[in-house]
């Protein structure tokens, strides 16, 4: 691993990250019961199954992104960060019985105000966040590619 490039680091760990984050959505599907909105339940169980689908398949398209160091440094903490994000505010949404946010998964559902807010905040994170990556790595994957 010493002899590995920056890049291919990247890539590994957002393939390491995804499996991790596949996992965790499998294992929030077993509680979806439990949790005070089920239905935001299945939500965050999908949203863990989907966005480590998601980092498995960046981290391995990772070595063909062509962007200065630093720009690909930050489109990797962005989905790093976006993902984790976007399940663990979906499974607290779930927990909580927050649904300001999403009236179509949580109608009716409203949690204590600063439950609520925090839900919001991020979910409003995340968005900004998924979006900057995916701008990134769209961008980085259209950039024409250097011959090796």
């Amino acid at each position: 691993m010493d002899e590995m490039r920056s890049s291919d680091r990247y890539g590994l760990r957002l393939m390491q990250l995804g499996a991790v984050l596949f996992v965790l959505g499998l294992l929030s599907g077993f509680v979806t019961g439990a949790m005070e909105n089920p239905r935001m339940g299945l939500s965050a169980h999908l949203q863990g199954i989907t966005n480590g689908t998601f980092l498995l398949a960046a981290g391995a398209v990772w070595g063909r992104v062509q962007l200065p160091g630093t720009l690909k440094a930050l489109a990797f903490w962005l989905f790093a960060a976006g993902t984790t994000g976007n399940w663990l505010t979906v499974q607290l949404a779930a927990l909580w019985g927050a649904g300001s946010m999403m009236p179509l998964a949580a109608p009716g559902f409203v949690a204590e105000p600063w439950q609520e807010q925090v839900v919001t905040a991020g979910l409003l994170a995340v968005s900004v966040t998924m979006l900057a990556g995916g701008v990134l790595l769209a961008a980085g994957l259209l950039r024409p590619q250097r011959s090796q």
